[in-house]
């Protein structure tokens, strides 16, 4: 267990065969400033009310309710009453409950996405098949216990999730920001500046946040340290070190990788890479 600040605490795993992270934590107060993750989020409020802001509204998730979050989806976290809120939550990778989806089903289209159809769910069957995937994944129980919890655990979801064939970026999307989110993209390892975008997306570097913001819900700068935090959270779970992985994704030093690291997700890096791999603490 890992203390974050008075009375917070969070415990992180993370099972090697299917590249789930498991992670419960408690949260007074301020929990998370706005961000993203790369994978499927699927939890539960364990106790206290947790409210967080996703899809342009607030949601509030009681003790026993389950919440469900797609990858880029931006969210926040806090706690809004005292005596905080604890969590549990899978954070899944995206090929991974794609193939099981592709075996299980023969009705999904061959290009396809996976959408929560809702953020928050009162169901007490799939909170309860959240919560032994949970346990069997964070305790590390016998393969076969962890496959069953984890097949009954989709199931549940299936009423929670429909699918699509994958869908090309929307034509209603401001162009000037699709361009700015290629150039963001294509740039994760690049050291470059605001001029440098407006010189690439051919547009004034105010019209572009205006776009961009009303299209993704961040400022580009904003986007482009989300794009390589989730990148430094890959690097380091393969067992980089961090002042490599701050250099790599252009950030000044190891202590400013830090900084923003622990803004999202509440652990520095090295505590992070030490919680997922066992490896030594580089701090």
């Amino acid at each position: 267990m890992t203390e974050l600040a008075t009375k917070d605490w969070l415990e992180l795993s993370k099972d090697d065969e299917t590249g789930i992270e498991t992670i419960r934590a408690h949260f007074n107060g301020h929990a998370y400033d706005p961000h993203w993750h790369d994978s499927y989020l699927v939890g539960i409020t364990e106790q206290g009310v947790q409210q967080f802001n996703c899809r342009r509204n607030t949601h509030t998730s009681l003790s026993g309710g389950s919440f469900l979050l797609e990858p880029g989806e931006i969210h926040d976290g806090k706690a809004p009453e005292y005596g905080g809120f604890t969590y549990r939550m899978l954070y899944i990778p995206q090929a991974w409950i794609k193939d099981k989806f592709l075996a299980l089903f023969d009705n999904i289209p061959s290009s396809f996405e996976l959408n929560f159809d809702s953020t928050l769910s009162s169901n007490k069957a799939l909170s309860a098949s959240i919560s032994s995937a949970f346990l069997s994944l964070h305790h590390q129980d016998p393969k076969i216990v962890k496959d069953a919890c984890l097949d009954q655990m989709l199931e549940k979801l299936t009423a929670n999730l429909d699918w699509s064939k994958k869908r090309s970026k929307s034509v209603e999307i401001d162009a000037i920001a699709l361009k700015t989110q290629d150039f963001l993209h294509a740039n994760i390892y690049t050291d470059i500046g605001l001029e440098d975008l407006s010189r690439a997306v051919d547009a004034d570097r105010f019209r572009i946040s205006r776009a961009f913001k009303a299209a993704f819900g961040l400022a580009p700068h904003a986007y482009l340290i989300q794009l390589r935090l989730v990148k430094a959270r890959q690097l380091l779970s393969q067992g980089y070190q961090p002042i490599d992985v701050a250099s790599e994704l252009c950030f000044a030093d190891q202590s400013h990788l830090g900084r923003w690291f622990r803004r999202v997700y509440k652990l520095t890096p090295a505590n992070y890479q030490q919680l997922c791999t066992n490896h030594p603490d580089y701090r």
